[in-house]
């Protein structure tokens, strides 16, 4: 019997311990650009393809450039260069969370294939139903989410 209760004991400050490291992670400060665990920008998609192939593009671990404390994958060497020379350029809005989400004061992941260049500036969406709301007022939700992007970094 006394086993059973240490091992209990054991098992709840695990998780007690496990549930604290997860919500402290919501109080560190939010990375400036969306990545994966292991620290890809935006699922691993060549912010650069947008532009020059209008459409989303896989990149390449061979054509890697890391910027913004972020590592960046590009379909060929010549979209890394491009990037590597201008990346404020290319980067999306809001360092690659969903543009929608950053509107209404918080962040959300995205689909690659939700997205949308207005004014030269790439723009990525949590999925395509959301985008298609974003798109109801692409100027106001811009608007209110070049207000909220700084805020949001500073959390």
């Amino acid at each position: 019997m006394r086993a059973t209760t240490v091992h209990t004991g054991l098992v709840k400050a695990l998780l007690g311990t496990t549930a604290l490291l997860f919500f402290s992670g919501a109080l560190l400060a939010l990375d400036p650009v969306n990545q994966t665990f292991f620290g890809v920008a935006i699922k691993g998609y060549d912010p650069v393809a947008y532009f020059t192939e209008s459409k989303p593009v896989k990149g390449d671990k061979s054509h890697q450039f890391e910027w913004n404390d972020a590592t960046w994958y590009f379909a060929s060497a010549a979209n890394k260069d491009a990037f590597a020379k201008e990346p404020e350029k290319y980067a999306p809005q809001y360092g690659g969370y969903c543009a929608y989400a950053v509107s209404q004061n918080a962040t959300a992941g995205i689909d690659p294939d939700a997205w949308k260049i207005i004014d030269g500036k790439l723009y990525l969406n949590y999925n395509r139903k959301i985008q298609k709301k974003w798109e109801g007022d692409i100027p106001g939700f811009i608007e209110k989410a070049d207000q909220n992007w700084p805020k949001l970094l500073e959390k």
